[in-house]
């Protein structure tokens, strides 16, 4: 398969086969994707802070930033532009290329955009690939986003639409995917992907695979989180101490090279729960096709591995850092 064959035509029962395959033959076969579209040894390093923490109406199970949660976490204010940019500046510093805000919104008030965008320029014009994730956005929103020069805008469908229900009460599958088609039709990459851990069987992996495979266009990123279950959570109580609580690490590597595979273009992110993965189970991950991780010591609320660990890990791979491909339009003087 080549960059130029890639479908959105694939039926769940296609999807399902790729899952079944001999483990070996999966991993041949998304490797052999991946070198097709991407540079082998490359993966993306990008950094992820949340500029407003906490207090969201939403309900999402897995979320310890929902007010419907009892984790302890108290609401904040949305971040300073410049406390923003001194954090991007930081991750620019330690070799991230992508840097990604977070607010803990079920979508962004009018009277905030002016600061979002003024974040999205500051961080552009430090030659960084910039990506927002503001929850739900109207049409009107996502063209400010765009004329500001926004690159991704991450907005994840979670899981299958059948479990989706099971996760999330306060907006519908079908909220998720107007967002991603609001998103699209502005112009900005869309970065769509889920959590696997969730209690949630094969079929709803393969079922929240195939709703990203089967949009009109692929989500340029596509990122796959592993469930932390956070005490005072839904699922955080539910899961927390069961054999439920940890996927198991070949069937999440499985999830990843299927995603390679059906989304051949898309840059696949390990994102939430690293810091719990073996180095065996990352590497495995490059290996399937995986070529973006977030880096730092934090996502949004909960741990991850460090930039130390994760040039200890690249050094002993002989995998390096992948480059911004930014292009920074620079005001004429007057």
């Amino acid at each position: 398969m080549t960059a130029a064959s890639a479908r959105t035509d694939w039926m769940r029962e296609e999807i399902a086969a790729l899952f079944d395959l001999p483990f070996n033959d999966l991993m041949f076969e998304a490797q052999s994707i991946h070198r097709a579209n991407f540079p082998r040894n490359e993966v993306q390093l990008s950094t992820l802070l949340s500029i407003k923490t906490g207090g969201c109406p939403e309900d999402c199970g897995y979320c310890n930033q929902s007010a419907h949660a009892e984790s302890g976490l108290k609401a904040q204010k949305l971040m300073s532009v410049q406390a923003v940019m001194q954090a991007a500046a930081q991750a620019k510093d330690a070799g991230s290329s992508r840097f990604c805000m977070g607010a803990a919104w079920r979508n962004p008030k009018d009277r905030d955009m002016p600061a979002i965008v003024e974040m999205v320029k500051g961080v552009r014009q430090m030659g960084m690939e910039t990506c927002m994730t503001l929850g739900m956005l109207s049409e009107s929103q996502a063209e400010m986003l765009a004329d500001a020069g926004l690159d991704y805008y991450n907005h994840n469908i979670d899981t299958s639409p059948e479990h989706y229900e099971k996760v999330i009460t306060t907006r519908t599958f079908d909220d998720r995917l107007v967002t991603l088609e609001n998103v699209r039709n502005s112009g900005i990459n869309v970065c769509s992907g889920g959590i696997v851990g969730m209690g949630e069987t094969r079929e709803d992996r393969v079922g929240f695979l195939h709703a990203l495979a089967v949009l009109p266009r692929h989500p340029e990123s596509v990122p796959i989180n592993a469930l932390v279950p956070v005490k005072g959570t839904v699922l955080g109580n539910m899961l927390a101490d069961t054999p439920l609580a940890k996927i198991d690490e070949i069937e999440f590597v499985r999830t990843v090279a299927v995603a390679r595979i059906v989304m051949p273009q898309s840059m696949v992110r390990l994102s939430a729960g690293r810091e719990s993965m073996s180095e065996a189970c990352q590497a495995l991950c490059f290996m399937a096709g995986a070529n973006s991780i977030f880096t730092g010591d934090k996502l949004l609320t909960t741990a991850n591995a460090g930039d130390d660990k994760d040039a200890a890990l690249f050094a002993k791979l002989g995998v390096v850092p992948m480059q911004a491909e930014v292009k920074v339009e620079l005001e004429a003087a007057e």
